[in-house]
């Protein structure tokens, strides 16, 4: 709701500094000529866009009309109480869609997972832990193994099932070092499994991922992640002491 006032707060400001030579806004035929027209054109195409990405259906002619009320002080055509309901409904509508659309998106992704997980179980080299984590050895390491508690040192490729990378240390030609215990199941139970000087790849099952929230925009609702890991080292541990 705050984002449709300020929207409309800034259309004010761009209708009050527009250069209004002759200018047919509906047609599109405007001129930008001086410093007023074009920093009015450059605010409306932030105004347009964020419009946009909010995903209501606007009428131009009634959004127009509105702030143009405003700027010639003329009374609104709907009262505070009615402009709060009309908004409120609409923001309440499209949580709702973003929820379904949301558990939708889970659903299809959690049968997806759940039929690669059976499917990859019976390849060769593939281990199953008890809690369904799956993993391979890509390389064994002899160095020592780290406790939950540990603070560890690490390259890895992370990959959605359809091969699309989300994360990279490799890419960052940086690796990552971060407690064990803090960060997802998959990682925390998988990594205690190598030695230093070990590569392995893991398929981490959602539930032991990000689960139904995902993250951010790359990782969806029940998202099952493969994970190529090798482990560099341990934190306060120097060649396998």
């Amino acid at each position: 709701m705050k984002r449709l006032t300020m929207m409309a707060a800034t259309g004010l400001i761009v209708l009050g500094g527009c250069n209004q030579q002759g200018a047919d806004s509906n047609k599109g035929e405007v001129t930008l000529e001086g410093e007023s027209a074009r920093l009015s054109y450059a605010i409306g195409l932030d105004v347009g866009q964020s419009l946009k990405s909010l995903g209501a259906d606007i009428d131009r002619a009634a959004f127009m009309a509105a702030i143009a009320d405003r700027l010639e002080g003329r009374d609104a055509r709907l009262s505070t109480e009615e402009a709060g309901k009309v908004k409120q409904a609409f923001f309440k509508a499209r949580a709702e869609k973003q929820m379904a659309e949301q558990k939708a998106r889970g659903e299809a992704n959690k049968a997806e997972g759940e039929k690669f997980l059976a499917e990859n179980a019976k390849k060769p080299g593939v281990k199953v832990t008890g809690s369904g984590l799956q993993y391979e050895v890509l390389r064994q390491g002899d160095g020592p193994k780290p406790s939950a508690t540990d603070r560890v040192t690490v390259h890895y490729r992370g990959t959605l099932l359809d091969g699309t990378e989300f994360d990279s240390s490799y890419s960052r030609k940086q690796p990552a070092t971060f407690p064990l215990n803090g960060v997802i199941k998959g990682w925390t139970e998988g990594v205690q499994l190598m030695s230093v000087g070990s590569k392995y790849k893991f398929y981490i099952p959602s539930e032991l991922a990000y689960g139904a929230r995902g993250a951010g925009s790359r990782i969806g609702p029940n998202s099952t992640l493969i994970f190529e890991v090798e482990l560099l080292g341990i934190e306060g541990q120097e060649d396998g002491k």
